[in-house]
């Protein structure tokens, strides 16, 4: 990945190209490369730079009250993860993030960063624009556990992954993540889904969910 395609990424948009060789010219990072199977960052370990995933893909996990991983999500290249936390008052990571297909990692200094967004408006916006997200997933891990019934958070976790205008969700998580996700066994999650897939309200295929009939998931929410 060219350094310069971090402006496709939300954080970095908008700029032009004045502001892009500036950006690049006074920002302090470093470029980093992790191989498939390592863990490069643990849940509360301190964030102390902005996190910039230029290349591969990392997986997400969360330890829960029990004391056990649950997968939150995959991310890929190009993203940027964390980025609220830098700046938070007790600034550590909320996951654990490990590698899922081997990944260059762009780590730009939190003094840096700060100062950037000082002397650029659209920045300081975009960062905002980024932490509002990020809010905006937890509350969507919530919601989903707030369904106290194993089809309703099924049905809710795939109609709010449902891209506008299509009917088939790719699955960031398998069946064994899932059930932790949603905080129930694996057999009752297969149960559930196996019956709404019995009664033509979806059908699977590998890692995609094809949805057969959206206002009648909707109606059982």
């Amino acid at each position: 990945m060219n350094i310069t395609d971090i402006f496709q990424i939300p954080l970095f948009r908008n700029f032009t190209q004045k502001m892009q060789e500036d950006f690049l010219e006074n920002l302090e990072y470093t470029l980093e490369n992790h191989p498939k199977g390592k863990t490069i960052i643990h849940q509360g370990s301190p964030c102390q730079a902005i996190h910039v995933l230029l290349e591969g893909k990392l997986n997400v996990d969360v330890v829960d009250v029990s004391g056990g991983e649950v997968r939150v999500e995959v991310i890929k290249a190009p993203r940027t993860f964390a980025t609220p936390h830098v700046f938070a008052e007790k600034n550590q990571f909320p996951a654990t993030f490990s590698v899922e297909e081997d990944v260059v990692l762009m780590k730009i200094s939190k003094d840096s960063f700060f100062k950037m967004m000082h002397s650029m408006p659209v920045l300081l916006h975009n960062f905002l624009c980024v932490s509002t997200s990020c809010n905006k997933c937890t509350m969507t891990r919530l919601r989903v556990l707030s369904f106290r019934g194993i089809r309703s958070r099924y049905i809710y976790y795939l109609i709010d992954h449902l891209k506008e205008g299509e009917d088939t969700v790719d699955m960031e998580h398998n069946q064994v993540q899932l059930a932790e996700y949603f905080g129930v066994t694996r057999p009752a999650l297969s149960k559930e889904i196996n019956k709404l897939v019995d009664s033509g309200f979806i059908r699977i295929s590998r890692n995609k969910v094809k949805i057969l009939n959206k206002q009648a998931l909707i109606s059982m929410l």
